[in-house]
């Protein structure tokens, strides 16, 4: 142990009532400890946050949405083979996306109305994952029977939240009406048809849950009167953070009059907004060690106050002013990092705890979703620890100049 961090060790013990430390320094600790957990907590649970958002939205939406300026695809299977060439894509599938009005026992609400392909959808997009109720190959099965019409019934999978909102359970029948309707010699008129309800899917995302419709393709394209049209490709990437140069190679490969957006383009207000709220939450909290480095400043202050005697000694000795510096410093440095370590071991505990247990519930309706997520970042963690470390070191500064600064002739006269 060198002479500075030995001297700055002793210092720390508190000599009057033979305590070990002395409340303002353990007071400055526990300032610095408050503020590294609150951090990491806060920083971790905003992570989580992100990362649950993204999921969820890619566990129902692709990585790159292929469209056309005429909002129809009609040669689709041969322009998802040339997608599918371009590096970096994985899959691309057709889809089809409407609005469309639904009633059921006299409940009615707008609905979004996705025409999928069973075959090659699930190779894209996580359907799997998110149904609860119910099979994907229902939706291309004959569900039921119209006796009126003499007509096949096919089947349709809704969120969990429209299904309850239209009162429905499996095997029942809602009515599915599309506003663009079909011309007759009365003019345009809405179009109706009967759906049976074969599944439930939860992606965890109200939004999603209260709105989305799925059918197979080929009944949305009957229903919508598009014929062998659909209204663009999905494709799923390798790289979900390089979709941005995939969709601009697809772009390039198709030509006109197709165009793509990316996953970050089309949520790009949303994961920004994350962003800077982050950034202001780290900011905000911050503050909670700043003042604890004021403590710290405190506390130094009173230490070269009450050793100002030893500090003439030591200089008398021979000591130079850079190693009485060098105490003090040395001295704030423990204080911070004792006061992190504390914090980081209390901040990685309690997330570990949410993370685990999750015993803090969110309204779904209001956060998008259940519970309250977790993610812990080694940069977010080291970035906490630098600034606290930081921070204390720059509060140890004034107090050490001046303890370097005493006259020993001054300081030891009177004694």
């Amino acid at each position: 142990m060198s002479f500075e961090l030995f001297v700055s060790y002793r210092y720390l013990k508190a000599k009057r009532k033979q305590t070990f430390i002395s409340i303002i320094t353990l007071i400055s600790m526990g300032g610095v400890a408050l503020g590294v957990m609150a951090l990491i907590v806060v920083l971790a649970v905003m992570s989580g946050f992100e990362n649950d958002m993204k999921n969820k939205i890619l566990g129902l939406n692709s990585h790159v949405l292929v469209l056309s300026w005429d909002n129809t695809i009609e040669n689709y299977f041969q322009a998802a083979r040339e997608v599918e060439s371009v590096p970096g894509v994985i899959a691309a599938t057709p889809f089809i996306l409407t609005q469309v009005m639904m009633s059921s026992k006299g409940q009615v609400t707008g609905a979004v109305l996705r025409g999928i392909d069973i075959q090659s959808a699930p190779k894209v997009i996580s359907l799997g994952r998110i149904l609860k109720k119910g099979t994907w190959e229902a939706l291309v099965t004959p569900s039921g029977i119209n006796i009126e019409k003499r007509e096949e019934i096919p089947g349709i999978i809704l969120g969990q939240e429209l299904a309850r909102s239209l009162g429905l359970s499996l095997n029942d029948t809602l009515s599915v009406i599309s506003p663009l309707g079909e011309m007759t010699p009365l003019g345009r008129v809405p179009k109706m048809r009967s759906f049976v309800l074969v599944g439930v899917f939860e992606s965890g995302m109200f939004e999603y849950d209260s709105t989305i419709a799925f059918v197979s393709l080929s009944q949305a394209q009957s229903f919508l009167g598009l014929g062998n049209k659909v209204t663009g490709l999905e494709v799923k990437t390798q790289d979900i953070y390089k979709a941005d140069r995939v969709a601009r190679a697809v772009q390039t490969k198709l030509g006109f009059p197709f165009w793509t957006k990316d996953w970050m383009m089309m949520n790009k207000n949303l994961f920004s907004a994350l962003k800077l709220e982050k950034l202001v939450m780290f900011i905000i909290l911050a503050l909670i060690i700043l003042v604890a480095a004021f403590n710290i400043v405190a506390s130094l202050i009173m230490v070269v106050m009450e050793k100002t005697k030893d500090i003439a000694i030591l200089k008398s000795m021979g000591a130079t002013a850079g190693s009485i510096m060098k105490i003090f410093i040395l001295e704030g440095i423990i204080i911070g990092t004792v006061g992190t370590a504390l914090g980081l071991v209390g901040g990685i505990g309690l997330c570990r705890l949410l993370e685990k247990y999750q015993f803090i519930k969110l309204p779904s309706d209001v956060y998008y979703i259940s519970s309250l997520p977790v993610l812990m970042k080694g940069g977010d963690i080291l970035m906490i620890v630098a600034s606290a470390l930081g921070i204390s070191l720059i509060a140890t500064l004034y107090p050490a100049w001046q303890a370097s600064r005493l006259d020993p002739a001054e300081a030891i006269r009177y004694e």
